[in-house]
C-alpha cells in the first residue's frame, strides 16, 4: 500500500502528522486531491476542511483558516495560521463569531474594515460548512 506522509501546522502546534492514502483540501482555484508519488507543488489554499484518509483506513478532518500547501513526492505539508481539528470545532462558538462579522459588516465605515468584516465572514462560514461536514462523516 502506497501512502504519503502528511504534517498539518498551525501557528500554535502540529495538528496532525502521520502516513496518508489521499488527501484532499479547498485550493484557491478549486479542491485538491493529493495521492502518493504527486508531482510537486506550492499553492495558497481558501478556508476549509481538509479531508485525510490515513494509512489505517480512518479519516481524519481538520479545518483550517487558509494558508499554504508545499507537496513533494512523499511529504504534505499544510501550513495555517489557524487549524482546529474536525473533533474541536465548536458550532455555536463558530455562528457566534460569524453573527459578530456579519455585524460588523453592517458597521464597516472604510474600505479597510469592509474587507476585514468580509474576510472574517468568509473563514467563519468556511468553519461552519467544514464542521458540517466532519459531522455527516461521524
Amino acid at each position: 500500500m502506497s501512502t504519503i506522509q502528511v504534517e498539518v501546522v498551525s501557528a500554535e502546534e502540529s495538528i496532525f502528522s502521520g502516513p496518508a492514502k489521499f488527501v484532499a483540501l479547498p485550493g484557491e482555484a478549486g479542491e485538491l486531491g493529493i495521492l502518493p508519488g504527486h508531482v510537486p507543488l506550492i499553492t495558497r489554499i481558501k478556508p476549509g476542511a481538509v479531508r485525510i484518509e490515513k494509512a489505517d483506513g480512518g479519516e481524519e478532518f481538520v479545518f483550517v483558516a487558509g494558508g499554504i500547501l508545499e507537496v513533494q513526492p512523499r511529504v504534505v505539508t499544510v501550513l495555517s495560521d489557524t487549524a482546529i481539528r474536525g473533533k474541536d470545532l465548536d458550532e455555536a462558538k463558530a455562528n457566534d463569531a460569524r453573527k459578530s462579522a456579519e455585524e460588523a459588516l453592517k458597521n464597516a465605515k472604510s474600505d479597510v474594515d469592509l474587507a476585514k468584516a468580509t474576510s472574517e465572514l468568509a473563514v467563519m462560514a468556511a468553519q461552519i460548512a467544514a464542521l458540517r461536514k466532519y459531522r455527516q462523516k461521524r
